[in-house]
Order: C-alpha cells, then structure tokens, then sequence
C-alpha cells in the first residue's frame, strides 16, 4: 500500500482544541460579577479530581484555565453616581420609540436577554458619558435613542 494512503493513527484527524477566547480590554466586574467568578472557579476546582474521562478531563482544564485567567485579572469598579451614564449603571431608553431599561456590567455577568449587557456592547457604548434628556445617534439612526433615566445597577445595590 501505498504511503500517501496510510494514517498513523485517529488523533491526527480529530480537530485541534483551542483555548476560550478572552475578551479585549480591562476586565471590570461589579461586586456580583466578582462572586460569580470565585464561584465558578471553585466548582470547576472541586469537579476536577473526580473526572477520569481524558477528553473530558482537558475540556474542563481548559474552561479552569478561562475562569482562572477572568478571576485573576477582575477589577472591581464602582458604579457612576454622578448622573452620568457609566460602568454599573442602570439606564432607562427609549430606543427608536420603545422603552428598554439596560445595565451596563462585565462581559462575564452579562446577560442581554434580561438587559444585563457588557460595557463594551454597542448600545452600552452608544450611551455611556450621556446624561438624562441626551438624545443619541445609534444604530445608524439620527436621534435612535433617548435618555430617561440613570440609576445604579441591581448588582451593585
């Protein structure tokens, strides 16, 4: 048989595993966010001995190493009080005539489908620096959306 039709083995065909890509820029959490991260960290910790499964095994290395690398590089920020938009902030929109109340907060407390949205996130820096009655471009559109309110946000109360 010919040379260019023999494999060694199965593994040099299976796909490479990479590495959880870390989001660019610092990495600010609020409180809540810092307990989410220790949180997770211990129960990937305390999982780990039990696994015997190899592939398993790496899988679940690679997501400690992720949360490892969150929790160690976490800085905790405090929320604007200032009646400025900012990081912790809780913001009531009304975005292209619908009302919407987002939370600007880390990338790894986020949650969009509940408003929770990272501080990095479109709408967030669209709004972020703005105060109340400041009409804003987004998405855009001229005078997308509208500020009618700042507060702190839930996980900073």
């Amino acid at each position: 048989m010919s040379v260019a039709f023999r494999r060694e083995s199965d593994e040099e065909h299976l796909e490479p595993k990479f590495e959880l890509p870390i989001p660019l820029g610092p990495n600010l959490v609020t409180a809540r966010g810092l307990e989410l991260l220790e949180t997770k960290v211990a129960e990937l910790e305390a999982a780990l001995p039990a696994l015997t499964d190899e592939v398993e095994r790496k899988a679940h290395q690679r997501d400690l190493r992720y949360w490892r690398t969150r929790l160690a590089t976490a800085e905790l920020k405090e929320a604007r009080a200032d009646g400025v938009v900012g990081f912790g902030c809780r913001v009531d929109l009304v975005v292209n005539g619908k009302p919407r109340t987002i939370e600007l907060i880390g990338h790894d407390e986020a949650d969009p489908a509940v408003g929770k949205l990272a501080f990095t996130a479109p709408l967030c820096r669209a709004v972020m620096g703005a105060e109340v009655g400041d009409v804003l471009d987004f998405g855009g559109k001229v005078g997308a959306v509208e500020l009618v309110g700042i507060g702190v946000a839930e996980n900073l109360r």
